[in-house]
């Protein structure tokens, strides 16, 4: 499993707003700095976790319980496109973004979004994969391997081929969570990667 900081600095952002960020906002940005590192602004971008900020979410559900007031910072970090917000302001970035989550194919959703805006023109599209496991409360909910983690690519066109076909079969067992799973797909050397959510199947291919 690919290794690294899972708090890191992201000394790219300024100070004030990476306060503002938890751990899994702080591993998205810290991957979506170094890939777009100096490249201008432009590209649009999706970012793609199937849980997000779910810790967030938890505390304040749990703050709400016991009759504490809310943290209005915490609060709009939790809402799912919050980190793709912080970024665009950052940057000063006026390139489009979306956020994507789709269970168990949130990576390929992401994949597909990011076909669709290369289709209405877009020379390229970031996207943004991040993830942590979930809280002790929904932990029962689990129904892959989880761990922290976040990677981010720049596609063009003609680089793979993602098809899906709609099927009542098993959903695919995997030693890694779904995302990193891809991600030894796109930089390993296997020609094709086969997925099953339970709903749906999908078949990753390199052109």
């Amino acid at each position: 499993m690919p290794a690294g900081d899972d708090k890191p600095e992201l000394a790219e952002l300024a100070p004030m707003a990476r306060r503002r960020l938890d751990r899994l906002g702080r591993m998205a940005l810290q991957v979506a700095y170094r890939v777009q590192a100096d490249r201008a602004a432009g590209c649009p971008i999706v970012y793609a976790s199937r849980h997000g900020s779910v810790h967030s979410s938890v505390d304040m559900l749990a703050a709400l319980a016991a009759h504490e007031p809310l943290s209005p910072t915490v609060f709009s970090m939790s809402v799912h496109n919050a980190v793709g917000a912080l970024y665009s302001i950052a940057r000063g970035d006026t390139a489009p973004y979306t956020a994507v989550a789709a269970g168990r194919s949130t990576v390929e959703a992401a994949f597909v979004e990011a076909a669709g805006l290369m289709a209405d023109g877009a020379p390229e599209v970031m996207v943004v994969v991040y993830d942590e496991p979930l809280p002790t409360v929904f932990a029962s909910f689990g129904d892959e391997p989880e761990a922290p983690y976040a990677w981010a690519c720049r596609l063009g066109p003609g680089v793979l081929r993602l098809q899906w076909q709609a099927d009542a079969v098993e959903a695919s067992r995997e030693d890694l969570p779904h995302g990193l799973a891809v991600l030894r797909f796109l930089i390993g050397g296997a020609a094709q990667l086969d997925f099953s959510d339970g709903q749906r199947s999908w078949q990753w291919c390199r052109q």
